[in-house]
């Protein structure tokens, strides 16, 4: 036997479960994983393979005796009324219908099964979503409701969940063990195999478990099908919920004013949505009461000022290349357009980068020994009470960037992972540095996107910690960011040039100016779909340099040549504002038959007499041109002094230049002292 196996037998004796035995007994059995763990759990707890094939019969019995197929209702009704009562494994929702509660047994087909009150004062999650229970089904052929025969009656039920957890005997049983040994088991609790998988991956599968041990969490998760995001909410507890797409409403997540009955979050530990593109809310206050509780775990209806814990989990598919995504839209694209708002998306504290996981295949499926699924969610729910969000404040402190709801999301990220990975004691230093560096990346995903969404109030996204120790800062990025390149890092040809500019509507548009000539008389044209203002500003340039052509010495190659102006717009922005001083530098370069340096943006606006116009603000534009791969930054002198406020990790990357006049901003640009 494997040492980890050996190990995990003898610590957690009786609560450990072979994951190949599930998938085994899962083909043709419609029940959730932790069922059949349940069930497993109950038999087969053991590394002894004898004792563990006789309780596989027992489960192959149990399966056919207790666990109804959805097809053979009319069959588990008839033995019910043959037998006079009969045990049975069943999804279970309870309805109020007046004066009386009325139980919905799912695969025995039937709405209108009697259930004692006390079931359902006990248990009240039966009324919100439905529990997967053992009960036993009594007939009594004489029993009538309104005219009708009502033969059916729970007698006995029990919720499939661990009888009994103790929190202390699990934290000492993980102290048995080292960080890696945990990590592995975990993810074999889920039922894959980290062997197969690098650290991060495994990481981020963990960061599907956060809302369940962190109360009040939001997590989004958009990424190709297959990569089994719904899976761990569906299959792995039974305190979390998947809600499928299509309509949903108010009353049924939140309250309902008719009944005055907490919904969804007051039930449940975790409400997942499922495939969220096809989701939409049929009152329109839904989106805002969504918004206050996802800030404060409150929400207000009618007189009513209501406290929940549910974490919101929002799955969804991408269906393009997240390179296409990051160059030409948002992250959030697959979002419908009702949660298409950016102080929806701001509430969100992690993106998890769904493009990062790896598509299901049967060699990632773990044949060894991990949690009995119900025993793991118990930890899960006994950890939720337990705050670490202080866990790093020894050590490290968050950047200026990061503001009050940031910080909030980064903590709630660090606890929930401490939590997982070390209950009932502390990390070690590097360990919560990777904790923390992953937990600022996934909260700075979606700080990226709202400053694409063009919202500049989101524009602070240098996201950094300070080593409080050594007293050095950290700057942690996201990887698909960083890696688009737009801007190339080779020389282009002359006449060519990049320029960047806050557009109108406080966006950034990207582009590349190419400009080429053939012989002719001094005339001028313009392509590539720029706006009118954009263009407007090219031709006043263009009018400048007919007006001093002499001065800068260019008078017989402008008079020689009719001039192509190009256009083109890197992030599909279909706006700009600004493009004289780099359309002078690229004209320039193009008659002087010289490169413009590598990397090189030119910021800047001039009027027809060659004044410079500083740019209406730096930083976004500066961020922008170095997520895209800038090196060096052309500025308007008058800028110079907003320097003060630019974010340090963008002035280690971008090296700005200083121009005053258009022909020292060309000069510069080819690199003439």
């Amino acid at each position: 036997m494997p040492e980890l196996d050996r190990k995990v037998n003898e610590i957690f004796a009786g609560k450990v479960v072979r994951k190949d035995l599930v998938r085994q007994v899962k083909v043709g059995a419609n029940v959730p994983t932790y069922v059949l763990e349940y069930l497993l759990g109950k038999y087969c707890a053991t590394d002894d393979p004898v004792a563990v094939e006789a309780g596989l019969r027992l489960v192959h019995n149990t399966l056919a005796d207790h666990i109804i197929r959805p097809d053979e209702a009319m069959k588990a009704q008839s033995r019910v009324k043959e037998r006079g009562q009969q045990r049975y494994i069943d999804k279970v929702l309870v309805r109020l219908d007046g004066a009386k509660y009325w139980a919905e047994v799912v695969n025995f087909g039937n709405r209108f099964v009697h259930i004692p009150d006390t079931f359902v004062r006990r248990y009240e999650r039966l009324l919100e979503g439905g529990v997967w229970t053992q009960m036993d089904i009594e007939f009594r052929p004489d029993e009538e409701v309104g005219g009708k025969t009502r033969p059916f009656f729970i007698t006995d039920l029990k919720p499939i969940q661990v009888a009994a957890f103790d929190l202390d005997d699990y934290c000492a049983a993980r102290a048995e063990l080292t960080t890696d040994e945990w990590l592995d088991l975990l993810i074999r609790s889920i039922g894959f195999e980290p062997s197969a998988f690098e650290r991060r991956v495994k990481l981020l599968m963990l960061m599907r478990l956060v809302p369940m041990i962190q109360r009040n969490y939001n997590l989004i998760e958009l990424g190709p099908r297959g990569t089994g995001k719904s899976y761990v909410y569906r299959d792995l507890s039974p305190y979390a919920i998947l809600i499928s797409g299509g309509k949903t409403t108010v009353a049924n997540l939140f309250y309902n004013m008719s009944t005055r009955r907490v919904g969804l979050v007051g039930m449940w530990d975790v409400v997942a949505f499922d495939e969220v593109a096809g989701i939409s809310f049929s009152d329109k206050t839904a989106i805002q009461i969504l918004k206050d509780y996802m800030e404060s775990g409150s929400f207000s209806r009618g007189r009513e000022e209501l406290v929940a814990e549910a974490s919101m989990v929002f799955n969804g598919n991408i269906n393009q290349p997240v390179e296409m995504l990051v160059r030409a839209g948002t992250l959030f694209q697959p979002l419908p357009e009702d949660m298409q708002d950016m102080a929806l998306i701001d509430r969100l504290h992690f993106y998890l980068p769904g493009w990062e996981m790896p598509k299901m295949r049967n060699e990632f499926f773990t044949d060894h020994y991990g949690f009995v699924i119900d025993y793991l969610a118990e930890a899960l729910r006994e950890l939720r009470r337990q705050d670490r969000t202080d866990a790093f404040d020894r050590h490290y402190s968050l950047g200026s960037d990061l503001n009050t709801r940031d910080a909030r999301a980064v903590r709630r990220t660090v606890s929930g992972l401490v939590k997982l990975l070390h209950p009932g004691a502390d990390p070690g230093r590097e360990e919560l540095e990777e904790y923390l560096e992953l937990a600022l990346e996934g909260r700075r995903r979606v700080k990226e996107q709202l400053k694409k969404m063009g919202a500049f109030e989101y524009y602070q996204t240098s996201f950094s910690y300070v080593d409080t120790e050594a007293m050095r800062e950290h700057f942690v990025g996201v990887p698909e960011e960083g890696g688009r390149q737009l801007i190339s890092q080779d020389p282009m040809p002359p006449g060519s040039v990049y320029t960047a500019a806050l557009t109108d509507s406080d966006k950034v548009a990207l582009h590349r100016i190419e400009v080429s000539r053939m012989s002719g008389s001094g005339k001028l044209r313009v392509t590539g779909s720029p706006d009118r203002a954009m263009k407007d500003s090219i031709v006043t340039a263009f009018d400048h340099i007919e007006a001093n052509k002499t001065r800068l010495g260019i008078e017989r190659d402008v008079d020689s040549y009719d001039f192509h102006v190009q256009i083109v717009d890197l992030m599909h922005s279909k706006e700009g504002s600004q493009g004289g001083v780099a359309f002078f530098v690229a004209l320039y370069s193009l008659l002087r038959e010289r490169q413009v340096q590598a990397g090189l943006v030119v910021l800047g606006e001039m009027t027809i007499q060659g004044n410079i116009l500083p740019v209406r603000s730096l930083v976004e534009p500066l961020q922008v041109i170095m997520d895209n791969g800038a090196r060096r930054v052309l500025v308007p002198i008058g800028n110079q002094r907003q320097f003060m406020q630019v974010p340090p990790d963008i002035l280690e990357r971008v090296d700005p230049i200083f121009y005053s006049e258009p022909l020292a901003a060309a000069l510069k640009a080819l690199g003439v002292n």
